[in-house]
């Protein structure tokens, strides 16, 4: 009763909060943290080396060079792309009847491996049908149908017992005393009745453990996909959590779940994407195989949970010989996905009922139906408003579109951090002015990462998620960027310019080259972007507006030399984007975002 209850333990236990993993958030910060140490080291070097060119009263130019440089350094849109592409993401599923209750969650769906799936709710509707009583002894049915209705005439009436009130209705002269309430782990109930008896309801296997004959009849149902419970008397008139030495078996009564329509063609689906697919269930182990080969799932024996044992390396061994679990206990499907965690895998966890909620706490990403317990979506990344598992291919192919843009916009980014970092060194050893000035880096920022970062973002993409994205990331990002920042310094060498107009020409090449790679295949709305790119910064190089707001310099033998230079940069970029995609083929974990 109250706190000692065992839903209110369950619910307590979950209360704790925990955020969902997330490799995009993680792989940001790290690279956030790499560019502040680079900050710390960059940013002296850049202000000594820019003020002592020149004299104490050219100082406002000195000042002005050194911000060309450390602006370059930071990665102003990268967190803020990075939420819109959540959001936007968000935003759509919830159109598609999905909440979102943690931003990374929908990243994290596609990155699993495993999805842990409760039958009810998620393979059936929750609709369960009544389809009647088989009586075992003497007893009177309509006995049988009074103490049931008094039984399921419970103010915590879960839908089991609601069908059944419904089914044979609660008996008005049936007084009841001392009752022991359903629990999870014990799978039974009890109430005393002035006059009757205590009366029990509950899974066969709990209440008549010994009696084979009895469990050979339930497994026969069972196997047709029907959910049987057993109903027992005793003559005592105060239960405990005990099971008293005179209970008889009394009658079974048959039920059956609805199969969700689309519950095959959403589990095939998984299947197909390399998505172990396992049913963790409180049912009979036989009901719940018979429903899984209906959708298709695992045609192994189903395996029951009492016999696995309750630590992480036992369940891991059940783990290995099938994909169909019956009997599990609240903590059991907790230890299920540990077992697998700890094995390296990704795991998703979708249910209901409260029995779920310790299970869906521990998984990468818990996902509760709308129509479940508080409890269970509390601790819920992702809620389905209208209950339907077929909506979980969209959020997959939602998280996947955000891990691929966030990949493609954290390599724009990076690309020009390495960009600036490399041409500061190379202006302080060359030991001169820096080449590209603040207004230079604006136009460079907005045509080459800015604008298209922002549509890229947001755009489709269907790549399958591959781990390892800071790995990739850094593998492209830091030698294309360092490349550009060499072209940088060149540029404004062979072309003898003060103005940066040279080393501007470069940079944009070498940058439009990068983005060329990070938006393949090119082709309709990314082949528009790039030309529209292409086009700003050719307009602001010929046009006079633009030419004289960003103080270029028309020369031609500068423009020929900047754009060799530029053209050699594109050249060594792509070589080093071919060098990159070979050596990410080789590794288990990494492949080419394009």
């Amino acid at each position: 009763v109250g706190t000692d209850a065992y839903v209110h333990r369950i619910s307590a236990e979950a209360k704790v909060f925990t955020r969902a993993p997330s490799e995009i958030q993680n792989s940001i910060n790290k690279l956030l943290k790499y560019i502040t140490w680079i900050l710390v080291f960059a940013a002296p070097l850049q202000i000594w080396s820019q003020f002592r060119l020149n004299e104490v009263d050219n100082w406002r130019d000195s000042a002005i060079r050194a911000v060309g440089g450390l602006v370059g350094l930071v990665p102003e849109g990268l967190v803020l792309l990075t939420t819109l592409a959540f959001l936007s993401a968000a935003l759509k599923l919830t159109r598609e009847q999905v909440l979102v209750q943690e931003l990374p969650a929908v990243e994290g769906l596609a990155r699993v491996s495993v999805v842990c799936i409760d039958k009810t709710g998620t393979i059936t509707t929750g609709n369960i049908v009544f389809e009647g009583i088989e009586i075992l002894d003497d007893t009177d049915e309509s006995t049988v149908r009074a103490a049931l209705g008094a039984l399921a005439d419970d103010p915590a009436a879960n839908n089991t017992l609601t069908t059944i009130g419904d089914a044979v209705h609660p008996p008005k002269d049936w007084i009841a005393g001392a009752l022991v309430p359903f629990d999870s782990s014990r799978k039974w109930k009890a109430n005393a009745y002035e006059g009757r008896g205590t009366w029990y309801l509950g899974a066969p296997e709990m209440l008549a453990s010994n009696n084979e004959a009895l469990l050979a009849q339930v497994a026969q149902h069972a196997d047709t996909g029907r959910r049987v419970m057993l109903v027992a008397h005793s003559s005592i008139t105060a239960p405990t959590t005990d099971l008293p030495s005179d209970l008889t078996a009394i009658a079974i009564v048959l039920l059956r779940e609805e199969v969700r329509e689309d519950a095959a063609e959403t589990l095939s689906y998984f299947r197909e994407q390399g998505v172990r697919v396992i049913v963790i269930s409180g049912d009979n182990p036989h009901t719940v195989g018979a429903i899984a080969r209906v959708v298709g799932l695992d045609g192994r024996e189903p395996i029951d949970a009492r016999t696995m044992g309750t630590t992480v390396e036992e369940i891991s061994q059940s783990l290995q010989r099938g994909n169909v679990f019956g009997r599990v206990s609240p903590e059991q499907k907790r230890t299920v996905v540990q077992a697998l965690q700890e094995q390296g895998e990704v795991v998703a966890m979708t249910g209901d009922g409260v029995n779920d909620a310790l299970a869906l706490k521990r998984a990468d990403i818990g996902i509760a139906m709308n129509n479940g317990a508080p409890a269970t979506k509390a601790v819920a990344q992702l809620i389905l408003l209208d209950g339907r598992f077929s909506h979980l291919p969209s959020v997959l192919a939602e998280g996947r579109r955000v891990i691929g843009n966030v990949e493609r916009v954290a390599n724009l980014f990076l690309a020009k951090n390495a960009m600036s970092l490399v041409a500061i060194i190379g202006a302080a050893v060359a030991g001169i002015q820096f080449p590209i000035l603040p207004r230079h880096m604006t136009l460079i920022s907005t045509v080459t990462i800015g604008i298209p970062a922002f549509i890229l973002a947001l755009g489709p993409n269907p790549r399958r998620y591959v781990p390892g994205l800071l790995k990739r990331v850094l593998s492209f990002a830091v030698p294309a960027g360092a490349i550009a920042g060499i072209a940088v310094v060149a540029a404004n060498a062979v072309s003898d310019d003060n103005s940066g107009t040279g080393a501007t020409m470069a940079a944009l090449m070498s940058f439009f080259a990068i983005l060329f790679i990070l938006s393949r295949p090119l082709k309709g709305w990314k082949m528009a972007l790039l030309l529209s790119m292409i086009g700003l910064a050719v307009t602001a190089y010929v046009t006079p507006l633009g030419s004289n707001f960003f103080g270029f310099t028309h020369d031609v033998t500068l423009t020929t030399r900047s754009a060799i230079v530029g053209g050699i940069a594109m050249v060594c970029i792509s070589g080093v984007n071919r060098v990159r995609s070979r050596w990410l083929e080789e590794k288990p974990e990494g492949s080419s975002p394009n």
